[in-house]
């Protein structure tokens, strides 16, 4: 994912642009926020937005160019009109936008989706928003609001897995630089210290009933159980946030000997796909969205070989 801040403007040309792009059925105006009782009509014409900006623009007569214009697109299909919206808000509040009128336009007459977001530098009290060292600002923040980086600083040793804690965190991002990923697991270590602690824990916690969210409350260990539609887990993940590090659950306790304890007290995960662990050795869910490997040959080649079982049967195919 890119950002790029495209030239100020002092006739708010963005907004004719990007409403242009709607009315051709190439765009779709996706949030317009902070524009007052202005948000209140309807039938706006594009002018009244830009009547507003200049009204807003007009409160600091010594900024000459008032727009602010930037697009933030996505690599190909990976991100859908409603994620890069909540992405491009959560970005312009971060770029100190967040309270200014605003509009976020989706792209979609391009190889790669993208949104498109007009603004204007100056407040409603005529001060200019900063654009001190703007682009490098521009590009820290998205990448904090995908949050890759923050996903990066755990010890994983597969790429699925690497999403799964994307996943378990929360985060929008869905498209990590390869080289950065494949750079982090060749630093995988296995954490001995660390998995005879949790056996242990693991051990001395299964029987109570509250005990997975015990781990996850106190301990900042989340488990992932993995099931297909309607059966028995088949395998686990941990995620132990508090030492940033992704396990696969037989290297601590065996499914069966958790599973004892607690046959009716675990919940599982939704449907998940199945790693054969000879291979991969670790499970990944099937809420880690297909698009994050869909570039992969080898992700391709299981997929491939998971629509030819559906049609068999339901069955694990990871």
């Amino acid at each position: 994912m890119i950002v790029k801040i495209l030239s100020s403007s002092a006739k708010f040309s963005g907004v004719e642009y990007n409403t242009n792009k709607v009315d051709r059925n190439k765009g779709e105006l996706m949030l317009v926020a902070n524009f007052g009782a202005l948000q209140s009509l309807s039938r706006l014409r594009p002018q009244d937005y830009i009547n507003y900006l200049k009204m807003v623009a007009g409160q600091n007569t010594r900024i000459k160019k008032p727009q602010f214009h930037a697009v933030i697109s996505a690599k190909g299909r990976a991100y859908s009109s409603k994620e890069l919206t909540e992405i491009a808000a959560t970005w312009l509040d971060k770029m100190g936008y967040g309270q200014q009128p605003y509009l976020i336009v989706y792209h979609k007459d391009t190889e790669n989706n993208h949104v498109h977001i007009v603004s204007v530098r100056v407040d409603k009290q005529g001060k200019k928003i900063s654009s001190a060292y703007e682009n490098l600002r521009a590009i820290g923040n998205l990448k904090e609001v995908i949050g890759i980086d923050k996903a990066l600083g755990y010890n994983f040793s597969t790429r699925a897995q690497f999403f799964m804690v994307m996943e378990s965190l929360g985060l929008p991002g869905k498209d990590a630089e390869e080289n950065a990923l494949n750079e982090r697991i060749s630093r995988y270590e296995r954490p001995v210290q660390r998995i005879a602690e949790l056996r242990e824990l693991f051990s001395q916690m299964k029987h109570r009933p509250d005990f997975k969210e015990h781990l996850s409350d106190t301990h900042q260990v989340a488990l992932i159980f993995h099931a297909a539609e309607g059966k028995q887990p088949y395998g686990y993940s941990i995620i132990d946030h508090g030492q940033k590090l992704v396990l696969k659950g037989s290297e601590v306790l065996p499914l069966k000997e958790l599973l004892s304890a607690h046959t009716e007290s675990i919940n599982t995960s939704p449907p998940l796909s199945k790693v054969e662990y000879e291979e991969h050795d670790y499970t990944v869910a099937s809420t880690i969205r297909p698009v994050w490997i869909a570039d992969d040959v080898d992700d391709q080649q299981i997929h491939g070989m998971r629509r030819r079982r559906q049609k068999k049967a339901r069955t694990n195919t990871r």
